[in-house]
């Protein structure tokens, strides 16, 4: 086999799990009353409406920017006036620019939009760079970063509704671009990062043992993949996980991680995100 058709198949193989992703949170979001779409979580009072509202925004970009570097520009220059012309949080921008739809509705184009895109970052070139409002991306990492944004968001759909998501190793993609960012979570923040990177040892949903850079013993994240990856996409405050975190640079990370791209956020307080029925 060429490198071209691995990477060509590790592409295919990262969108499925993609896609596996976005059938899960479907999957839950059919079931919901009609009610429930207007139903705030506890990510900044966004209600499940505004939360597949982004969801779908942002699959737009990413099927935007597979036809082309301009349109995508396009697109950009598009958001760009209207949030400074109306300083207008996103939320309320994707309301005016989906209209005043029902939530079924909105399920519905979302569900078409997501297995489009995933259609075509299947097909893609997978030496392509995709443009992007960070830096350009190649379609598995940009496959990748759309199964990370959906699996955060949809973790506040699950939190509000008090449904326990069966986690699966496509986790993995998730706490891997979570290590992969740790650099960029304090350039983000204009910080120098510590040295060294700490070692990242996580007990996968199956199991399996996964880790990531040197074994140190005195700068180490330890414990459950599932909490590892719900404080570097800020589902969850570091205060309420069980993660052993040992050493400056590890605990300097962990107190503002971030592997999403935009400006500097801060985790959720303690407590705020935590579902009554995970609570200890």
């Amino acid at each position: 086999m060429s490198d071209r058709d691995a990477e060509r198949d590790a592409l295919r193989a990262q969108v499925d799990d993609l896609r596996a992703e976005g059938d899960d949170l479907h999957a839950l979001l059919s079931t919901l009353a009609a009610r429930d779409w207007s139903r705030a979580t506890s990510f900044k009072r966004w209600t499940v409406w505004d939360v597949v509202a982004h969801l779908h925004f942002s699959d737009h970009m990413g099927a935007t920017s597979l036809r082309g570097e301009q349109a995508f520009r396009d697109l950009m220059r598009e958001v760009g006036r209207a949030s400074s012309n109306e300083k207008r949080p996103m939320t309320q921008f994707t309301r005016a620019w989906l209209g005043p739809i029902s939530g079924g509705e909105l399920l519905a184009r979302w569900r078409s939009l997501f297995a489009s895109l995933c259609d075509g970052l299947a097909n893609a070139d997978p030496e392509r760079r995709l443009a992007w409002a960070g830096p350009g991306m190649r379609p598995r990492m940009f496959a990748t970063a759309r199964q990370m944004e959906t699996w955060a968001h949809g973790s506040e759909i699950y939190d509000l509704l008090g449904v326990r998501r069966v986690e699966t190793d496509r986790l993995k993609n998730v706490a891997a671009i979570g290590v992969r960012t740790f650099g960029w979570t304090f350039a983000n923040r204009k910080l120098d990062a510590p040295s060294p990177a700490p070692y990242v040892r996580l007990a996968a949903p199956s199991g399996a043992v996964w880790t990531w850079n040197e074994p140190q013993r005195d700068n180490v994240v330890e414990g459950s993949a599932l909490e590892f990856c719900q404080v570097v996409t800020q589902v969850r405050n570091i205060a309420d996980t069980r993660l052993t975190v040992v050493g400056e640079p590890a605990r300097r990370w962990m107190a503002i991680a971030q592997c999403f791209a935009g400006p500097p956020e801060d985790p959720p307080v303690p407590g705020s995100r935590v579902p009554a029925h995970e609570r200890r």
